[in-house]
């Protein structure tokens, strides 16, 4: 039996066989299967995972999942690749191995700050998402934070992928130091707008969903985003308006999304002739306003007899209320027909602009001569001269 087994090769000619000497092209193949079947393995991992992940509310098992599967999918078949790249390498060049070996490396490190990032990502969008927290974080803090931290994985990425190449980080520091000067002069304005931008994240005159407007300058609207280097406002004819930061260093701004209420302050006039009912009138509103459940009783409120105008007498209402744009013109509105069902119940009327003419003595005259019957043709006439 054991000399049949010896024999076994000889007969089936085995060492005739193609490629049977290339053992490295079998190593390829068995390095893409296995990357293959790995990759299978891992996304189903992951699926699992996330499966897992989304019955809960906690914020970092959603993110770590998300953020993983593109960089590890990329991550397993560059690998797989590269060490196959190797092994063919090896028979041909061993100054190829070598570069192979810094491709892994720099790739690597790319891979690793591509998840961070990623990571970074989607916990910025679930700190701010009612969904996995009842009290979501501010949008503009988080997002300033996120841009710094993100900011600081590139950099410290770029230097190490430069370490990793040969070159001297001291060095390229100390040239940092050097060309910083000379684009601190010839980049002064996006300095400028730069920490205009810090400014804005520091103090926070305004967040992003704020309404704000300027009376220095021509600029209303929502704030949409918040950049290092642009503010982007949507305007309420939904045009998008690009403001440099550094311009909010040098304007004054208001934020009417800040307000606590809406203020109600209007005039109403009624006719001379129902003067003896502006007390009562007055009276009436003043209970109205104070039992009416859309006006603030702890802000001022205030209805007296104002003043005498031409055309009519005028007394003012002065109350606050919700700061609620849409909601605000719906109290307003209902608060002015009451007021007129009040002036109407006292039977009295709004005023509207009147004028009274008076007619010179001698137009009477005239008119009293056509009335004693002087001839129309001498009126003409006298018409005629007048003329």
């Amino acid at each position: 039996m054991n000399d049949f087994i010896e024999q076994l090769p000889e007969q089936l000619q085995l060492d005739q066989l193609p490629l049977i000497g290339e053992a490295w092209i079998y190593q390829v193949f068995a390095v893409v299967l296995a990357s293959l079947m790995t990759a299978y393995i891992v996304k189903r991992v992951l699926d699992h995972m996330q499966k897992r992940a989304e019955k809960t509310r906690n914020i970092w098992d959603d993110a770590l999942v998300d953020a993983a599967r593109r960089p590890a999918w990329v991550l397993i078949w560059s690998m797989g690749l590269l060490w196959a790249a190797r092994i063919t390498a090896l028979q041909m060049d061993d100054d190829l191995a070598a570069v192979l070996d810094q491709v892994q490396r720099v790739l690597l490190i790319v891979l690793l700050t591509w998840f961070i990032l990623r990571m970074m990502r989607q916990v910025e969008q679930r700190l701010v998402d009612p969904a996995y927290r009842e009290t979501p974080a501010d949008k503009t803090t988080v997002g300033a934070i996120g841009k710094l931290l993100r900011a600081s994985v590139v950099i410290t990425a770029a230097l190490v992928v430069l370490q990793s190449l040969g070159y001297s980080i001291s060095g390229v520091l100390a040239f940092g130091g050097i060309g910083g000067i000379a684009v601190g002069f010839a980049a002064k304005d996006l300095l400028a707008n730069f920490f205009g931008g810090l400014m804005i994240y520091l103090d926070r005159p305004f967040v992003v969903g704020n309404w704000i407007r300027s009376p220095d300058r021509n600029i209303e609207g929502t704030v949409e985003d918040i950049g290092w280097r642009l503010t982007r406002i949507r305007t309420f004819d939904k045009r998008p308006l690009y403001i440099p930061n550094a311009v909010f260093a040098n304007i004054v701004v208001e934020n009417p999304s800040r307000m606590t209420h809406r203020r109600i302050y209007e005039h109403i006039g009624i006719r001379y002739d129902d003067i003896k009912r502006m007390e009562p009138i007055v009276a009436d509103v003043r209970k109205m306003l104070q039992a009416h459940e859309d006006i603030d009783q702890e802000q001022t409120l205030m209805v007296f007899f104002d003043r005498c105008s031409p055309s009519s007498v005028d007394f003012f209402i002065y109350c606050f209320t919700t700061p609620v744009w849409a909601e605000f013109h719906r109290v307003k509105e209902d608060v002015l027909l009451k007021i007129l069902a009040i002036v109407e119940k006292h039977e009295a009327q709004v005023a509207f602009p009147t004028s009274t003419i008076h007619l010179p003595d001698a137009l009477e005259l005239r008119s009293a001569q056509l009335a004693d019957g002087r001839p129309r043709d001498s009126v003409r006439e006298l018409q005629e001269n007048d003329a």
